[in-house]
């Protein structure tokens, strides 16, 4: 069963949403939020696995910083963004905040459970348009010889985690380096590894001292 978290500043559409969830068996609408705000105090107070959440909301905090905030804070909880600007910039600045999906308000219901079920697992979700947007930028980069770094990638604290696995640390050490918990660490971890495309432990030594992560006495 998989807790959603619906944050919208509109009543109706949130609403409209739960109906919908509702309607589905795995799933389980647990809470709800007008704003960012109340967004962040809802998630910590009932840990959802996936918040729904609008990215703009005029009244409090928006969904881009609510989002930005919200995974440093649990950055177990997939945050899937919901909304109706078909735009790269916006794009670009959701992928960069830590969320694990974007989709638009206007997408059939089948894709919004199966975007749901995407960034539930741990997966990415985009929309058709939006991967191509995303092609259409790594080939333009390609076209004019620039590399495509995937360490951009990574959140804050992935690079803080990737740091201290390459540094040979232990899980649980680097949990109490970060104050996090073992669980968090390792799914930093996976993303890391997932996102850097790499499998091992050298591998990802490697990468860390050609990124200049690594510094010796």
């Amino acid at each position: 069963m998989t807790k959603i978290l619906i944050v919208d500043d509109h009543a109706v559409v949130r609403t409209g949403l739960m109906m919908l969830l509702d309607a589905n068996p795995n799933v389980e609408v647990i809470g709800e939020a007008a704003e960012g705000n109340e967004a962040i105090q809802k998630s910590l107070d009932l840990k959802p696995d996936v918040v729904l959440m609008d990215l703009s909301m005029p009244q409090g905090k928006d969904g881009l910083s609510a989002t930005t905030e919200l995974k440093k804070l649990l950055p177990e909880t997939n945050i899937l963004i919901l909304t109706m600007h078909d735009d790269e910039e916006y794009l670009f600045r959701v992928i960069q905040a830590g969320a694990s999906g974007y989709i638009l308000k206007s997408a059939p219901h089948e894709e919004l459970l199966n975007a749901i079920k995407c960034v539930a697992s741990g997966s990415a979700y985009l929309y058709p348009s939006a991967i191509r947007t995303l092609m259409e930028e790594y080939l333009e980069k390609v076209k004019q010889g620039e590399n495509f770094d995937t360490f951009d990638l990574l959140s804050d604290r992935e690079k803080e985690v990737l740091t201290w696995v390459a540094k040979g640390y232990a899980n649980k050490d680097i949990g109490v380096q970060l104050n996090i918990s073992v669980k968090t660490v390792e799914t930093h971890k996976s993303k890391v590894m997932e996102k850097l495309n790499l499998r091992t432990r050298p591998e990802l030594v490697k990468y860390a001292l050609k990124k200049g992560l690594l510094h010796f006495e």
